[in-house]
């Protein structure tokens, strides 16, 4: 049986468009898929699922191009109900588990396993299906039907000002007190709701009502329940525990006694017609408006825009045309209220102005603040009264307020060329266009602002994710960059500090143009950086503007004085180099563990500025930025001290031995670890003399490798004072003793090899507690090449003796440590026996191809990785070389 939810066969359903490109498999392309999908579905008009379908794109993507290791193929399919997207990639072994079928979707915290985990949390349908070649994940993104919640309202008004009404209304069907606690309850209430009037009574009505948290509804039902009339959607929980959705009709009144109460009437959200306030008429004629006529209609047109940008421009043309004015303006102001942003405006260059800031008190008195109305006859005679309008050729100008409960959300301006164009006449019908507005506008608003969070949340929280996944340096950096463009800023560049005395070093520059970054990246580098100030926030910086600029200048000048040459290709550069940095740029500190470890710059091309959310998202990332890059900093500072101290414990390099063919494998267990508690050495002792040895720390890690540092150096120092093979162990041992409870067991393999003139070489070998070394003959033979005796650093007195071993051409001596030998897949075990049958395969081969073989066989015999450490001296006595 299927999990709801999950399809693995494409629905029919009638495709009206779609969009199509494949991705290399590179990090960059994660960032360029998301781009393209973002771009595909909002030129559609389907932002409203924008922001999910690039979450999942990203997220299947991601596991196409980072853990496949293929390309990705993404399609965009347009329904009439929705959006389709499929991301197919070129490996299709990789199975992907089904919820429900006892298979498990893997650790969501792993970057790959969280694709399909929000695939069946955010799409409305979704599916894999496999072919031979390729494995494709899809998912269906619903359009919402329609939006609830608030369709007009009214103003909180005071209480003397409410219509009056009797105690009881008896046409309501729920009535609540001052306090929002239900008095009345009818007999069609009781029907619709399944509630008996002495069950409801005297709770309040948010206890059963379920008020949509749409995006862009602003009023709550506490806030809607003191409004003097409200009309629109929402549901209630009834006696069974379903939510039966309900068209409401608000009416705020106050009875004889002067005391306020709320009259809901409600039905079923399909019988929505009983009340629903019908559409208001259009003009009757030119010169007169019906009485039921909506200003706002009439003032916007109708239909209105839904999308706030397209409401902005409607309200500014539509402004223009009421004043007769040559351009018209609408700012909308930030949360705090101290600047206003530039989101609309025409017959003035709105793509160069667009997100401008200007304060919202501009001077002192009334015509410096945008909370009151404002008429200037010449703003020739007070330049810089209205920023937005410099050098614009404006001169006359009106501007008025946008308010909602007092609150001031935005400001609207006509202005004309010509001076003295307008009065206070003038102001007063523009201030009322804008009070009609003004609710609509800051819903919109709130509704974008409400996308724009949520899709900051999800980047925000793919962005945690991917800084979380790396610990090298470099590819922090990157991320870093690629996450911030395009998607924040047109270009980025990052500035590292090693330490407090450092100066800021220019570490990572990228721009959405890959043809921009080499100018861009010269063009920084020549100028000073920011300044490394630890104050949170972002702050304009303008020098790489400037020097764009005067780079452009100066370019221009030096074509100019060449006139009867060619036009070189450096303007070019040059040219697209100061368009590119010639918006605002940025900085926001990289501050993590209280110090200043970098800067964040992020730009903008030409007259182009950033918007403030943008910003205050910006920071959130570069806060989480920094903290990825100290750790990764230190990650790679302690990892680089650690393989220094390791490598220090190995060999510096393995001598010619004359007539002996010599080779050495070895592997540490563990990420990072170079030397473990196994060791091995070769090294000469006096002339014709040679000692070998190859040992076992008991465990693993930096403890045993300290004992294996100590047992390396003893036994060369011992052998070159000229003691024999046990005195050397004997003397070892009690020096392993000596570091007490830093001591470790060792089991130890030592020997003085001498080649022979003849061809041959002599061994003298002590075996104490370690495997046994095996000689392999010419004719297969394999047999122990010295006797079992007790290991190092339990016993204080040891008696060693050393065992002669004589190597005759083509033999060859395998010593190992017990890495090899306990090589397990289970309950099987490689052993001694499994190593003998290997070495009998290796008759005739040199001792580099003896020590791989035995690797391999050891490797192919499980499939998880080693977890002991491991190391394989071969010696071999070459044959001579017939003629």
């Amino acid at each position: 049986m299927a999990e709801p939810g999950v399809e693995t066969r494409t629905r029919s359903s009638v495709i009206t468009a779609r969009a199509a490109a494949s991705f290399d498999p590179v990090g960059r392309s994660v960032a360029t898929a998301r781009a393209f999908v973002r771009d595909t579905l909002q030129g559609w008009g389907y932002s409203d699922v924008v922001d999910d379908a690039v979450v999942l794109t990203s997220e299947l993507v991601t596991n196409a191009v980072i853990h496949a290791g293929t390309a990705a193929d993404v399609l965009c399919l347009r329904t009439e109900d929705g959006v389709r997207v499929e991301v197919a990639d070129r490996y299709p072994e990789r199975e992907v588990p089904v919820q429900g079928t006892g298979q498990s979707f893997g650790n969501p915290d792993r970057e790959n396993g969280r694709g399909l985990l929000l695939c069946a949390a955010l799409a409305s349908r979704w599916g894999v299906e496999y072919t031979p070649t390729y494995k494709q994940v899809w998912f269906q993104l619903d359009l919402p039907q329609r939006q609830v919640g608030t369709r007009s309202a009214g103003p909180v008004l005071p209480t003397s000002l409410l219509p009056v009404a009797d105690e009881r209304v008896r046409v309501a069907v729920v009535q609540m007190d001052r306090g929002g606690t239900i008095v009345n309850w009818n007999e069609d209430a009781e029907h619709l709701f399944g509630y008996v009037a002495e069950q409801i009574t005297g709770k309040l009505l948010t206890d059963i009502a379920a008020w949509p948290h749409t995006p862009g509804i602003g009023t709550g039902i506490v806030e809607a329940l003191q409004l003097s009339r409200w009309e629109g959607s929402y549901g209630i929980r009834g006696a069974d525990g379903r939510v039966i959705p309900v068209y409401a009709s608000h009416l705020r009144v106050r009875d004889t006694h002067g005391e306020p109460s709320t009259v809901c009437l409600l039905v079923r959200d399909e019988e929505r017609a009983v009340i629903q306030t019908p559409l208001r008429a259009p003009v009757t004629d030119a010169g007169s408006e019906s009485r039921s006529t909506d200003p706002f209609e009439v003032f916007i047109g109708s239909p209105a825009p839904d999308d706030l940008d397209g409401l902005l421009q409607r309200t500014v043309e539509r402004a223009r045309d009421m004043l007769d004015g040559d351009s018209a303006f609408l700012l909308l102001a930030t949360d705090d209220e101290t600047e206003l942003e530039v989101r609309a405006s025409t017959g003035l260059p709105s793509a160069r102005q667009r997100f401008a800031r200007v304060p919202v008190e501009a001077g002192t008195g009334r015509y410096g603040s945008a909370r009151m109305p404002s008429v200037h006859d010449d703003l020739t005679a007070v330049p810089g009264a209205v920023p937005l309008l410099n050098d614009t050729g404006m001169r006359s100008v009106v501007t008025v307020p946008l308010k909602v409960e007092g609150r001031l959300t935005g400001s609207l301006g006509v202005a004309a060329e010509g001076a003295a164009r307008y009065s206070n006449e003038e102001a007063l019908r523009l201030q009322f266009a804008a009070d009609r507005i003004a609710l609509a506008v800051e819903s919109a608003r709130l509704g974008e602002l409400e996308r724009l969070r949520r899709g900051s949340l999800s980047f925000l929280v793919e962005a945690s994710d991917l800084l979380a996944g790396t610990l090298d340096r470099d590819q922090t950096l990157a991320l870093m960059a690629q996450m911030t463009v395009p998607t924040l800023a047109t270009w980025c560049a990052v500035y590292t500090i090693a330490d407090q005395s450092s100066d800021p070093y220019l570490s990572y520059v990228l721009h959405e143009d890959e043809d921009r970054i080499d100018g861009l990246k010269a063009l920084l580098s020549k100028i000073d950086p920011p300044d490394p100030v630890p104050t949170p926030g972002a702050r304009i910086w303008t020098a790489p503007a400037d020097a764009a600029h005067q780079a452009a200048l100066r370019t221009s000048m030096r074509e100019l004085g060449r006139s009867s040459s060619p036009v070189s290709s450096g303007i070019g550069t040059t040219l697209a180099t100061a368009a590119a940095v010639g918006g605002e740029t940025v900085v926001l500190p990289l501050v993590a563990r209280n110090r200043v470890i970098g800067m964040l710059t992020l730009g903008k091309p030409s007259d182009d500025h950033f918007r403030q959310e943008i910003l205050e998202l910006a920071e959130d990332l570069s806060r989480r930025a920094a903290l990825a890059l100290d750790n990764a900093r230190l990650y790679s500072e302690r990892t680089a001290i650690s393989q220094a101290l390791q490598r220090s414990l190995l060999p510096p390099g393995l001598p010619q031995v004359p007539g002996v063919e010599v080779e050495v494998i070895y592997r540490a267990a563990g990420e990072g670890n170079e030397v473990g508690g196994d060791f091995y050495d070769l090294f000469p002792i006096r002339d014709g003399a040679y000692g070998f040895a190859i040992g076992d720390v008991c465990g693993t890690g930096p403890e045993a490798a300290a004992v294996t540092g100590l047992a390396r150096h003893a036994l060369r120092l011992l052998a070159r004072e000229g003691f024999g093979g046990p005195a050397v162990l004997e003397r070892l041992n009690a020096a392993i003793l000596d570091e007490g409870a830093r001591s470790r067991f060792l089991t130890l393999l030592y020997g003085e090899l001498w080649p022979q003139e003849d061809g041959g070489a002599v061994l003298k070998v002590v075996c104490a507690g370690h495997p046994l070394p095996l000689r392999l003959r010419q004719d297969g033979t394999v047999e122990p090449a010295a006797e079992p005796q007790p290991l190092l650093g339990v016993m204080e007195d040891l008696e060693l003796y050393e065992q002669t071993v004589t190597l005759d051409p083509g033999d060859v001596l395998l010593c190992v440590t017990d890495g090899v030998t306990e090589r397990r897949e289970g309950a099987r075990m490689l052993g001694d026996d499994g190593l003998t049958d290997v070495l009998t395969t290796c008759t005739g081969l040199t001792a580099g191809a003896v020590a791989s073989r035995v690797l391999r066989a050891v490797e192919r015999f499980a499939a998880e990785p080693a977890s002991d450490d491991m190391a394989i001296l071969a010696m071999r006595v070459p044959e001579p070389h017939t003629h």
